[in-house]
């Protein structure tokens, strides 16, 4: 990745592992949620804003319906900027995250990404993040916006005794998403033609450096829509000619702006968690189905390996699954699943999917009723409708 600005927040570790941390932020006010560098393009496109993570980020321009089926058709803008960027330099960078991390992060190739997620002593998930590896003792880590302190204060706390430097750059970068089946073309037409084919050749969940409207970036085909795209990271200061000049050149392929409603809507067809509704620190990987990301097969006594391989012996109590109905009411978050009259685990996160044209939802069930194909019911507000247990994700693009 390029060099981006100057580091603040840094957390410097030599051979003894002493740490320290000072974060930091864009607009940070102490009446109100923070802005990113593009809040201003998100005003003048007459976005509405919503609290999110601390953050004022834009919710809809428009229709959020739209902006769902834009992505799923040709393709949408995304300002992600609110999400966390912290870098882990050193000799140590690999075996230090493969402590911190639950997976193994040293088995994974320069330019490639990896998500894991980092969990507590007792096993409970901290957050969900993608680490990108940008050289032989160089990572970026990305966590969620309402956990990027934390995540940072957590690794800057583990990495005593490594000799590694983690630096939190989430208050210096910015970052911007384009996803959908158009995003290749979009990309195509604001990079230099002699870099076109790193843009279209670049493997899912892989990074790269790249120009794009003669802007350095750091090029990512990961993204939170199910949908094929792109995540640009880069300085704040660029954001902003970044973003016009992205509108400008999806304009003719249907590209349009869009907010945090359609991205939770496209996650929740992909089938994708979000932490604080499927994630959280009373859950562990098992639960949540995400019991593959942790690497047991690797030396390092991250934290949390005791509490989760005695789990992985275990039956849950709950299992998270998904849920389709049958009439036209939409599950939500918190609503009773119930079976035979009685409860049997939680919706936790649940709308109608614009896409396949019924509601879906995601929740936690007891295992007994957890086999794709069972029949169950949620208490919408007092009326139990029916739904039925179905195969994740709710919907695949095609290849």
């Amino acid at each position: 990745m390029n060099e981006m600005a100057s580091r603040s927040g840094e957390t410097g570790t030599g051979a003894t592992g002493s740490a320290s941390t000072d974060t930091a932020g864009i607009d940070i006010a102490t009446d109100g949620p923070r802005r990113t560098a593009l809040h201003e393009e998100h005003s003048a496109l007459g976005a509405h804003f919503t609290d999110f993570g601390g953050w004022d980020m834009p919710l809809r321009y428009g229709s959020e319906l739209a902006e769902h089926r834009a992505v799923r058709q040709a393709a949408g803008l995304f300002d992600l900027s609110h999400m966390g960027e912290i870098r882990v330099t050193g000799p140590d960078a690999a075996v230090f995250l493969n402590t911190a991390l639950v997976g193994n992060l040293g088995a994974v190739a320069i330019g490639r990404a990896k998500y894991s997620l980092i969990c507590a002593e007792d096993g409970g998930i901290i957050d969900d993040l993608i680490s990108y590896r940008l050289g032989d003792d160089e990572y970026l880590v990305v966590p969620n916006a309402g956990n990027a302190l934390t995540v940072a204060a957590a690794l800057a706390e583990r990495a005593a005794g490594f000799d590694v430097r983690v630096a939190d750059e989430s208050g210096e970068t910015s970052l911007i998403a384009v996803q959908g089946p158009h995003a290749v073309a979009i990309l195509h037409e604001i990079v230099a033609s002699d870099q076109r084919d790193a843009v279209s050749e670049l493997k899912y969940y892989a990074a790269t450096p790249v120009e794009v409207a003669s802007v350095s970036v750091l090029l990512a085909r990961t993204g939170y829509t199910g949908e094929d795209g792109f995540e640009l990271y880069l300085p704040n200061a660029e954001a902003p000619a970044l973003w016009r000049a992205l509108l400008d050149a999806g304009a003719a392929h249907g590209l349009v702006p869009a907010g945090l409603a359609a991205r939770d809507s496209l996650r929740l067809e992909a089938g994708m968690p979000l932490y604080g509704n499927e994630l959280s620190r009373e859950v562990t990987p098992f639960d949540v189905g995400l019991g593959p990301v942790v690497s047991f097969k690797k030396p390092e006594q991250f934290v949390g390996r005791a509490a989760l391989e005695a789990r992985r012996e275990q039956n849950g109590e709950f299992v998270l699954v998904g849920l389709a109905g049958t009439g036209r009411r939409a599950a939500r978050s918190g609503y009773a699943v119930l079976a035979g009259g009685e409860t049997v685990g939680r919706v936790t996160s649940g709308q109608p999917s614009p896409t396949l044209g019924h509601p879906i939802a995601l929740a936690y069930v007891q295992p007994q009723h957890a086999a794709v194909g069972t029949a169950v019911e949620v208490d919408l507000r007092g009326k139990a409708e029916p739904f039925t247990v179905v195969e994740l994700p709710f919907y695949r693009r095609d290849a």
